[in-house]
């Protein structure tokens, strides 16, 4: 395979990781596996919380997509490249820049302030429900005016 192949299969699955995070994360954690999730809308007493069993569990796909594929490069390999990526991106902007776990990342961004705002609105609530905003990356239009 090529570049011209395997960058695309890259991309689409992190827009694919978006779209099945959000739908985990609406029917999932917000659903049977609300008693690991709801550690992520409490007040955190360390470093870590129960949640972070589930970025765990995308990385260790992701690296057996990438083990099983390296020998040829194969599609496997660049799935498991784009879900590094995706949770890459995740860590940069949940963990880092929304929950600020770091404390060094201020922006004027109107993209990046919005999807904080809709962040924070989903955390409003310590509740399974009610709740809203599952996303990562994408937000209602509603939280973009300002």
């Amino acid at each position: 395979m090529n570049l011209l192949i395997n960058i695309p299969i890259t991309l689409v699955t992190v827009g694919i990781m978006e779209a099945f995070s959000w739908f985990i994360h609406k029917y999932l954690f917000h659903g049977p596996l609300w008693f690991i999730h709801k550690t992520h809308h409490q007040a955190r007493h360390g470093w870590f919380e129960l949640n972070d069993v589930f970025s765990l569990g995308f990385a260790g796909l992701s690296m057996w997509l990438m083990w099983t594929g390296h020998f040829t490069l194969d599609y496997r390999f660049w799935i498991g490249v784009g879900i590094s990526l995706y949770g890459f991106i995740y860590f940069i902007f949940h963990d880092w820049f929304i929950h600020n776990r770091f404390k060094a990342f201020k922006t004027t961004n109107s993209y990046l302030l919005s999807i904080r705002r809709a962040h924070k609105i989903h955390h409003k609530s310590t509740e399974k429900n009610p709740s809203e905003e599952f996303g990562l990356l994408v937000a209602s239009k509603k939280y973009f005016k300002r």
